[in-house]
């Protein structure tokens, strides 16, 4: 499965952003793409790099989409929202949130999202920042976020649905909407490729063959990635449920698109559901493998007891004819060699006896292990 890139949670909790940074250039990595609808209605798309009069085409258009790739989202993104007129102490707020941030300026309101990355069990957020303002609708994330492109490529199909009669604010309401919708989309398929390794671990807890010292890293290892996309999950419904409730001025007051953005925070609700019940299977796959170390431990503890029942055994066999050999051969009792015909079945019958004695004693008390596998 194809999975995108994307920068660790320390880097997505990154430091304020100087606006008048020299070490990073404003200018994309890749060419921004201009997308939007004119004020006659007819919708248009082009890529460049930004200037004065990619930009000049901003001011007379209905709602216009600028998403722009950045090498370094924490160094370029700042400059780069300054170039487009944003404040850009919002995107250094933003940056400095773990996951997904929501910040209202009253004109202008600023969305970070994550792009969920997952390699083997480690799950990785990449920043995907969403600034608005009046009919301007700006997207910057790292060059290797690739689930936006898509989307670009279809935006004029998607922009010519949007009616001529609307507000500015429920176009941009719209646009906004169709974004998230492509960010959530692709971050939902992540959790089929967790459930996959899941299959793959239960596989592996079937066979027996399987070193019970590589299952219980794996389970961990799943279980935290798991955690992780849950806390992404639920960082990123906190932010929806804020877009849905927060009235920003930017966004729209229709009570349609506003149940529209419930219907995202719904859908993400489900993945969290799922994602919980995953996280309890594997729990039970955790209990399964403490069983099966708490079975080879009883096993062991059995088989050490018969063995030391067996010494016990074999001690008292020794001990009683030893003792009795002692005494009798000490000079008080003048031993002969003609003493030896009942000297020596003497000693023979008493490691029997003794031996049936212990055994039967040690039995009677139910130390024996009734079962050893």
């Amino acid at each position: 499965m194809a999975q995108e890139s994307g920068v660790k949670e320390s880097q997505v909790a990154g430091k304020p952003l100087a606006a008048n940074s020299k070490a990073s250039s404003p200018l994309p990595a890749r060419p921004s793409s201009f997308c939007g609808i004119s004020a006659s209605g007819a919708a248009f798309q082009k890529e460049g790099q930004l200037s004065a009069d990619f930009l000049a085409d901003t001011k007379d258009c209905a709602v216009v989409w600028i998403n722009s790739p950045v090498a370094d989202v924490q160094g370029q993104a700042g400059p780069l929202a300054a170039a487009l007129g944003f404040d850009p102490s919002l995107v250094s707020v933003l940056l400095e949130a773990h996951y997904a941030a929501y910040e209202d300026r009253e004109t202008e309101l600023g969305l970070l999202l994550p792009a969920i990355k997952i390699e083997k069990f480690q799950v990785e957020p990449s920043p995907v920042i969403i600034l608005v303002r009046k009919n301007l609708v700006l997207t910057i994330h790292s060059t290797e976020i690739k689930r936006l492109e898509v989307l670009v490529r279809y935006a004029g199909t998607f922009m010519k649905k949007i009616p001529a009669d609307l507000p500015v604010e429920d176009k941009v309401t719209r646009l906004l909407l169709r974004i998230i919708d492509r960010i959530n989309e692709k971050n939902f398929e992540h959790l089929r490729y967790l459930e996959e390794q899941g299959d793959e671990l239960n596989r592996m807890l079937m066979d027996p063959e399987t070193p019970r010292t590589r299952l219980g890293p794996e389970i961990y290892e799943m279980k935290h990635g798991l955690i992780g996309y849950l806390n992404i999950m639920w960082a990123t419904r906190d932010v929806l449920d804020s877009l849905q409730y927060g009235d920003a001025e930017a966004i729209t007051n229709d009570d349609r698109l506003l149940e529209q953005m419930g219907h995202l925070s719904q859908d993400v609700q489900g993945q969290i559901g799922l994602a919980e019940h995953l996280s309890e299977v594997l729990a039970s796959g955790l209990e399964v493998l403490q069983s099966i170390y708490n079975n080879q431990l009883q096993i062991l503890n059995n088989r050490m007891a018969l063995v030391m029942t067996f010494l016990t055994i074999v001690g008292t066999a020794v001990l009683v004819p030893n003792t009795l050999a002692t005494i009798l051969g000490n000079s008080a009792f003048g031993m002969v060699q003609a003493d030896l015909w009942w000297y020596i079945p003497l000693l023979v019958g008493s490691t029997i006896l003794s031996t049936w004695l212990a055994w039967w004693w040690v039995k009677s008390k139910g130390w024996l292990p009734k079962k050893v596998d």
